[in-house]
């Protein structure tokens, strides 16, 4: 339960804030709060424990900008379906434009990445030095005062005026910096002339004089109001020289400099606070059975044909008689999203079975079945479908990544390998319209694979890109249809080739196969589907399977 509850949801640690970690007891104790050191200390073993591109992604992708409510949920998290999810919607809490496809946020997040790696090494990536995590954290300054030889260099009044010489140094300005303040001044100094530049806290620890007596002095110091020493005696951690009346600006007051400084270890603060709660249910319902499976179809190289497709057993409906008729009614909802969330289709259907009384026996033992044709390009997607039974009030919800495939103009390929009830030509007038039509044919698949033995088995497959004979223009090849029983994989019992020019309308673009096998010889048991396109112009092949059973 304890680890539901950590794994239910990654956001809830993030907007709510986390909740201390709790060790077991002695049997029958109550777990008890861990303290300060034991969490640190567990949280340290936690880290060490993660392996791989999870581990690179906290500590070095993310570092800088990773939350330690967020560190404390990430690695607490047991499998990489829950990390992978934990990583969307990081991203996504970020993104600036959640309504579109791109996250311009992490898109400059990796380019500051590489601009640092490029622009900031020094015997260590980039990205690990102080001006690389400045950076990356908070974005390229408004102004940099750069001094990459260091050399003679006259002291701001603040600081003590006078001349003095210098290691290299920066001074970055930020104008505005939400979290931190306004007119944000950062300090980098290379003292050991490597390249390395360290941010630091004393604006003299860039003075190469420091240390040499009679050298560099500040304008109190030559005029005989301090001397030298002085500097060493301060108690702010620094080493500057007081300015002639002893007036300091709060830019370098010695609390408002480490309150600062404390600021700028921190990651930046979220902007978008209304993502900061959007916690995705996770809560399952399964009192109503349901089948769900999806068909991909060619429509061009950027347009593929997705059919969604939902079974539902009639045996597990409630049926509502009314005039002597009985009807049953599922709500079905559903919704498409790409993995940053943008809904890319949305469809809302009601399913309804209407019977007589007489016939309601029958239509028990039957199934009804629902699609949605969606047309989708290429990529990952989620879907989520709920379906909810009006009268029995049972629900079901379902969630699973699509991978709508791409297709290559110069590879042979498919299109989903479907077993159809119901293979038969549509109208003109209804072409690529409706509920299982694909382009010139009605296409009904059977979800659960199961066929009786006085039915056919309907095969649908659609191959592209074959190869063009020269002379002929046409494709040159067959196609291999094998049927065996999965118990007895080396027993053959349906073995027969045709060749491609003998299918109706094959062409080198595409080519479709439909057939309707009689099941009436084989015994009831499961059985596997395996079909060979050769491609005898290109010397490549196809080899799509699938399982089906007979009862």
């Amino acid at each position: 339960m304890r680890r539901m509850l950590i794994v239910g949801w990654l956001v809830v640690f993030i907007a709510l804030g986390f909740t201390p970690s709790l060790v077991e007891g002695a049997e029958g104790e109550e777990p008890r709060q861990l303290s300060k050191k034991e969490e640190k200390k567990r949280l340290k073993q936690l880290q060490d424990e993660l392996r791989g591109p999870f581990r690179k992604w906290m500590r070095e992708d993310v570092r800088y900008i990773l939350t330690s409510e967020e560190r404390k949920a990430f690695v607490r998290l047991t499998t990489d379906e829950e990390r992978e999810n934990f990583i969307e919607q990081f991203w996504l809490r970020r993104d600036p434009t959640p309504d579109t496809q791109e996250n311009e946020y992490r898109e400059e997040h990796y380019r500051r990445i590489a601009y640092s790696n490029e622009r900031y090494a020094s015997g260590i990536p980039g990205w690990r030095t102080d001006r690389g995590r400045i950076y990356i954290t908070f974005g390229p300054p408004d102004e940099i005062e750069s001094h990459p030889s260091g050399g003679m260099y006259q002291r701001p009044y603040e600081e003590g005026g006078g001349m003095t010489s210098t290691y290299p140094f920066e001074i970055w300005r930020y104008r505005w910096i939400e979290g931190v303040g306004q007119d944000v001044l950062i300090e980098f100094v290379d003292p050991t002339m490597t390249g390395e530049y360290r941010m630091t806290l004393d604006p003299s620890e860039k003075d190469a004089l420091l240390y040499v007596p009679g050298a560099g002095l500040t304008l109190a110091e030559q005029m005989g109001l301090s001397e030298k020493r002085d500097r060493f005696m301060r108690s702010d951690g620094t080493r500057m020289g007081t300015p002639i009346g002893g007036a300091v600006s709060m830019r370098y007051n010695q609390f408002e400099r480490l309150q600062r400084w404390a600021a700028l270890q921190k990651p930046p603060e979220i902007k978008f606070k209304d993502l900061e709660a959007v916690v995705d249910s996770s809560i399952e319902y399964n009192t109503l059975p349901v089948r769900i499976e999806v068909q991909y179809t060619r429509i061009t190289n950027e347009n593929i044909l997705a059919g969604v497709s939902v079974q539902l057993d009639n045996k597990d409906l409630v049926f509502r008689e009314e005039d002597g008729r009985h009807k049953a009614i599922v709500n079905i909802y559903g919704r498409v999203t790409t993995m940053t969330r943008r809904v890319a289709a949305i469809f809302e259907d009601v399913v309804t079975v209407d019977t007589t009384t007489e016939r309601l026996p029958y239509e028990s033992e039957r199934s009804a079945l629902y699609q949605k044709p969606l047309i989708l390009v290429p990529g990952m997607y989620r879907l989520e479908v709920v379906s909810k039974d009006v009268v029995g009030e049972t629900m079901s919800t379902y969630r699973t990544a699509l991978e709508v495939p791409q297709y290559d103009d110069e590879r042979l390929a498919s299109s989903t390998l479907i077993l159809a009830d119901r293979i038969e030509r549509v109208p003109m007038r209804s072409l690529g319209l409706g509920q299982f039509v694909i382009g010139s044919s009605k296409v009904r698949p059977r979800i659960n694979e199961e066929f009786k033995q006085d039915e056919r088995l309907g095969i649908y497959l659609q191959v592209y890109n074959l190869g063009e004979d020269d002379s002929s223009s046409e494709p040159k090849g067959s196609v291999t249809y094998q049927v065996a029983r999965l118990d007895q994989p080396d027993e053959l019992l349906l073995d027969f080739t045709e060749p491609i020019s003998q299918i109706r309308g094959a062409t080198s673009k595409q080519m479709i196969v439909e057939k309707l096998l009689p099941l009436k010889t084989l015994d009831p048991g499961e059985y596997r589907l395996s079909l060979r396109v050769n491609d005898s112009i290109r010397n490549e092949t196809l080899t799509p399977s699938t399982t089906f059973r007979v009862r």
